[in-house]
């Protein structure tokens, strides 16, 4: 334990994700030896974070403007919507450079167990869009790219149920290869980029959990 505004800086990055105490000592002490310019940049940007930063009031992506660049960008295909539950997974498929039509950032993915339900995601704006053509053009395809573990399954499961009446509309899934368990936010381009271009159609709700075989 450190006195004072070392022990309190140690303890806020500490609670940031991937960050334990060790690290949080590390990048503290870090801190302690650079120039006051440099820390002058980082509270500045953090106070940016905190003022400045919006959301696409399309797509929910962030921005820096009403509406994100994507969203903005006429060049993109506005037939496909693809679906991602946080916004650094727009930045995941964008790296593939497999795809380019425009998002849909749902803010998370079904969780009962955390009180995450329908009504908590960002699932009342994208019925909106589907039945909102966009400069003529209306959606022929959703991309349900949400992360390939329970709780990124069970949300694609509801979605394919609530889309499953859209008259011509095709509801499709990343192809495999990207592993059971893991975050699209982690899977490298390659990978990421065979799944959205091997993309499979889902005529049903794919299955979250194996059923149990009669005894």
């Amino acid at each position: 334990m450190y006195e004072g505004p070392v022990q309190e800086l140690i303890d806020e990055l500490a609670k940031l994700p991937g960050v334990g105490p060790r690290g949080a000592q590390r990048i503290a002490f870090h801190l302690l030896g650079v120039q006051p310019t440099d820390i002058d940049r980082l509270t500045n940007a953090l106070v940016r974070v905190r003022n400045d930063v919006r959301y696409c009031e399309v797509c929910g992506n962030v921005s820096a403007e009403t509406r994100c660049r994507i969203c903005s960008d006429p060049r993109r295909d506005a037939s496909k919507i693809c679906v991602v539950e946080e916004a650094k997974d727009v930045q995941a498929v964008e790296r593939t450079r497999e795809y380019r039509g425009l998002y849909h950032v749902l803010g998370g993915a079904l969780n009962p167990i955390k009180g995450i339900g329908p009504d908590k995601l960002r699932i009342r704006e994208l019925l909106v869009r589907l039945g909102t053509a966009v400069d003529g053009v209306d959606v022929g395809e959703v991309i349900i790219a949400t992360d390939p573990n329970t709780e990124g399954e069970a949300t694609a499961a509801f979605l394919v149920r609530m889309l499953k009446d859209f008259p011509g509309l095709s509801v499709t899934r990343p192809a495999a290869g990207l592993p059971m368990g893991a975050e699209l936010e982690f899977a490298d381009e390659l990978t990421l980029g065979r799944a959205m271009s091997g993309r499979r159609t889902l005529a049903e709700p794919p299955r979250v959990l194996e059923e149990t075989p009669p005894s």
